[in-house]
């Protein structure tokens, strides 16, 4: 039985620390072409060149297009070619991570990972999300390797809204539920292989964290600032939950996640928001015990994640519509087939409304 645990070549996290990024990464090439939002290269621009003004490194700066598609990779693989670029740093979030690791791995270069926000997991992965030039969904694109180096700046995160931390926290509260179903189903994991006692060990070590520093690190980024709190929850939402679900498997929860894209009413709410009600339909899937059940609801509640429908977005409850989300929850190729035991569209309809129902109780019992 081949066992694998993959991650990025290096990980670094602290306050300023893209102050920092020529000593970070002065060994992987000459010449860096750096992505961004136009808004993020006014952000980030004037720091990264002071950070190399004493070195012999040549810097590039471009625009993002917006989407992560063909023609916007084949447009910076160009512009890759044309600025002789030997390094891609993405700056920003998702879509610009997903570009940049596909330029890297097409033009077989070093790329470098910036995450502006903390509300998902994707940074560490060897994975890019493609679209169409108008967004709708295309394919995923499996890279043979993860990014050479993640560089978490915790003051860039904390000056972000304090809602996509707490995305972020919904994402990772998924990563030890979903990585215990494929590790007691022995399923595949997206490394490739069976997961690893370290990956299961970094998937509790990220829901451990959650309850211990989540509120406390809410709190401290509605201040705009940074507390040792912010620094274990981003490390949790950014690395154990990116370790965890690529070295540890994804199951239920990310597949309700889908299941409710093809509910309009939901499609305001972040990922991670969506997937925390997921991980909740999961545990109702699983027959989690009562006390599992209640700590993860009063977590999500402390810290503002959805534990009903209505928090989603949905305020009056469409039963055919439901019945939707659990049958596009369980296509053939969705990750909810790798939990420990065989589940149907009646199965997740049925765990939808109980999870509503339990999420009702408990807040009806927090306004008395």
């Amino acid at each position: 039985m081949t066992k694998a645990i993959i991650g990025p070549a290096k990980y670094v996290q602290g306050n300023g620390e893209l102050r920092r990024i020529s000593e970070h990464t002065k060994s992987l090439g000459k010449n860096f072409l750096v992505i961004a939002s136009s808004n993020g290269i006014i952000r980030t621009k004037s720091i990264i060149e002071e950070s190399f003004s004493n070195t012999e490194i040549s810097l590039c700066f471009e625009s993002f297009g917006g989407e992560c598609s063909e023609e916007e990779i084949e447009r910076l693989r160009n512009f890759v070619k044309k600025t002789k670029s030997d390094v891609i740093v993405g700056i920003g979030g998702g879509k610009i991570f997903d570009t940049v690791k596909a330029v890297a791995y097409y033009e077989n270069i070093p790329v470098v990972i910036v995450p502006t926000i903390a509300s998902t997991d994707a940074p560490c992965s060897a994975l890019s999300v493609i679209y169409t030039s108008e967004g709708v969904f295309s394919k995923y694109l499996l890279l043979p390797k993860n990014p050479d180096l993640v560089l978490v700046d915790t003051e860039i995160i904390a000056s972000a809204p304090a809602r996509l931390l707490v995305a972020g926290m919904g994402d990772a509260l998924a990563t030890y539920f979903e990585a215990r179903a494929c590790f007691r189903s022995n399923a595949s994991t997206m490394a490739g292989a069976k997961s690893t006692k370290a990956a299961m060990a970094l998937a509790k070590l990220c829901y451990d964290t959650l309850l211990e520093d989540g509120l406390k690190a809410k709190l401290a980024v509605e201040n705009k600032t940074v507390t040792k709190a912010v620094e274990n929850i981003v490390e949790a939402n950014t690395y154990l939950s990116g370790i965890g679900f690529e070295s540890g498997g994804l199951a239920a929860a990310h597949a309700i996640h889908n299941g409710f894209t093809v509910i309009e009413e939901c499609h305001q709410l972040y990922h991670g928001e969506k997937v925390a009600f997921g991980t909740l339909v999961q545990l109702v899937l699983e027959n989690s015990p009562l006390e599992e059940i209640e700590e993860v609801v009063e977590f999500c509640m402390s810290v503002g994640l959805p534990v009903t429908l209505e928090d989603i977005g949905i305020k009056e409850i469409n039963y055919e519509k439901i019945k939707k989300v659990a049958e596009a929850s369980c296509e053939p190729d969705e990750t909810i087939h790798n939990m420990p035991f065989k589940v149907v569209a009646a199965d997740v309809y049925a765990a939808i409304l109980s999870a509503d129902a339990i999420g009702k109780m408990y807040k009806n019992k927090s306004s008395k």
